[in-house]
């Protein structure tokens, strides 16, 4: 949407549901890449730093502190090596965006590779667009199951 100043420039007003859409489109764009495991356009979506919070613990490699682009799409890849692939699902059941921000709930289940053991678990994702990128990705999931699923 535009409106034409005084001399007859369009200047762009930004409302409320064009932010929300912004960020949609976005999150929409970061979960098809992550489906896709296409690690390019997954750097692309994130900003330079990115406010990444997933509960550490030591027995799972994937899991671990980030805070670039680069690593920050990096954990994709980390997640396939240690997982079967093939065993990797989740689903989301609800989608919620106001304004820059976005919350995703789900259920999410997989193998780990080196043990055979499987997890899941409930998942919430939030996530902060601005700019038209990534900025806040705060991972709450199972963390215990996963761990547990690490463990030989």
């Amino acid at each position: 949407m535009t409106v034409k100043s005084p001399a007859t420039r369009p200047i762009p007003v930004t409302t409320a549901s064009s932010v929300t859409e912004a960020t949609r489109t976005v999150v929409q764009d970061f979960i098809a890449a992550r489906v896709a495991g296409d690690t390019e356009r997954l750097v692309t979506l994130f900003a330079d730093e990115v406010d990444w919070l997933l509960a550490e613990n030591p027995a799972v490699p994937w899991i671990r502190p980030r805070s670039t682009a680069a690593d920050c799409a990096a954990q994709f890849t980390e997640l396939m090596e240690h997982t079967v692939p093939e065993d990797a699902r989740a689903s989301v059941d609800a989608f919620l965006v106001d304004g820059t921000d976005a919350v995703l709930t789900g259920h999410l289940s997989g193998t780990v590779r080196a043990t055979g053991k499987s997890f899941e678990g409930p998942f919430a994702l939030r996530l902060t667009v601005e700019d038209g990128r990534i900025t806040r990705h705060h991972l709450y999931e199972n963390s215990l199951s996963i761990a547990e699923a690490c463990t030989p």
